[in-house]
């Protein structure tokens, strides 16, 4: 099963289960909350959305100009830690969750903020282990040096 779920891209996983708590959202109403709330919670989710969006494509570009791979599971050409990679040595896997709960906010849906610790769960425990483990392989001591000084989230 596990390697199945491997094939399927990360960005994927998150829209996949997105769109799996959709009939929730559309036939199991919250109660409703007062008009500021609802701005609130629409003005954050498009915060939360731009940002993630930002955060991705500043990520993919440090990838993309050290032309190497964001495909879980192969090896990389060169390890990055500049850029968000000082902070977090996830920033694609943070990117993706802001997006998502910015989707989330700005669509007012409540389902998929429900849902979401299933994929970070996934992520946490079987995606980023396999990719540590490669990353340990190919780059050895400078990985381990990275990865103690710097938080897998944040």
């Amino acid at each position: 099963m596990i390697r199945i779920l491997l094939k399927i891209p990360v960005p994927w996983v998150f829209v996949l289960v997105y769109l799996i708590s959709l009939p929730l959202q559309l036939n199991i109403r919250f109660p409703e909350f007062g008009e500021g709330v609802h701005q609130v919670v629409h003005f954050s989710g498009a915060a939360f959305l731009a940002t993630g969006g930002i955060l991705a494509a500043w990520s993919l570009f440090i990838f993309y100009r050290a032309r190497t791979t964001t495909v879980p599971g192969k090896n990389s050409a060169r390890l990055i830690t500049t850029g968000p990679y000082r902070f977090s040595r996830n920033p694609m896997y943070i990117s993706l969750t802001l997006a998502y709960l910015g989707e989330a906010g700005h669509l007012e849906h409540f389902w998929p903020v429900l849902f979401l610790p299933v994929v970070l769960i996934y992520i946490n425990r079987v995606v980023i282990p396999l990719e540590e483990k490669i990353l340990l392989s190919d780059f050895g001591e400078i990985y381990s040096t990275y990865y103690r000084k710097v938080r897998r989230w944040m």
